[in-house]
């Protein structure tokens, strides 16, 4: 593959990880700073999250699929699921707190089972995906502890919700740099042999 479609891919590859993981930080801040939030604010919230989540999800899959990279899957369907949660949020934002327990419980699911096949896919290639691997397995610890206490309150979804926004988007955000160092690593390496002008 040509050096410089490798060098794009990977610098487009952490700039939707960083994004994602600020958006996912500022998420989980905003929930943790207003714990009375309304059950409808919480859902219009959650549904604008999980839209902009995976729709920079979906575009990381769609650089992958530009660059010929093989590990597009897990990133395309993971960001179209975001996206159809987000939107089926925002058509009924009127659903119950049991509703939408479960709704974020399946998402991050789902989510946290195609963060960690992306992570196994990229292991060896890019430093930053064993962080890709410990996001998707704190989505999933997240998702059964909702779906597991999914009458617990408003109040507790709440903060459990904060909580593990808050420790994915700092996985993520360390992913984004460890890649962004990894292209560094490589751009001066590939300087480096590059034949001086006589």
């Amino acid at each position: 593959m040509d050096r410089v479609l490798i060098d794009t891919g990977i610098k487009r590859m952490a700039r939707w990880l960083g994004v994602a993981g600020a958006a996912s930080l500022v998420f989980g801040v905003i929930l943790l700073l207003w714990p009375g939030i309304s059950l409808v604010a919480l859902t219009a919230l959650f549904g604008a999250f999980a839209f902009v989540y995976g729709a920079f999800a979906f575009g990381a899959g769609l650089n992958l699929i530009a660059h010929r990279s093989t590990a597009w899957v897990p990133y395309v369907i993971g960001g179209l699921t975001g996206v159809v949660i987000g939107v089926v949020t925002f058509l009924d934002p009127a659903i119950t707190a049991l509703t939408l327990a479960y709704l974020i419980a399946a998402w991050a699911f789902v989510v946290g089972v195609f963060e960690i096949v992306a992570g196994i896919e990229m292991w060896g290639e890019l430093p930053g995906a064993v962080w890709l691997a410990v996001g998707g397995a704190l989505s999933i610890v997240f998702g059964i502890l909702v779906a597991w206490r999914p009458g617990a309150g408003l109040l507790a979804i709440v903060w459990l919700i904060g909580i593990y926004a808050i420790l994915g988007g700092i996985a993520q955000v360390v992913g984004a740099y460890r890649i962004h160092q990894f292209r560094s690593q490589v751009k001066a390496a590939a300087g480096a042999t590059q034949p001086t002008p006589a």
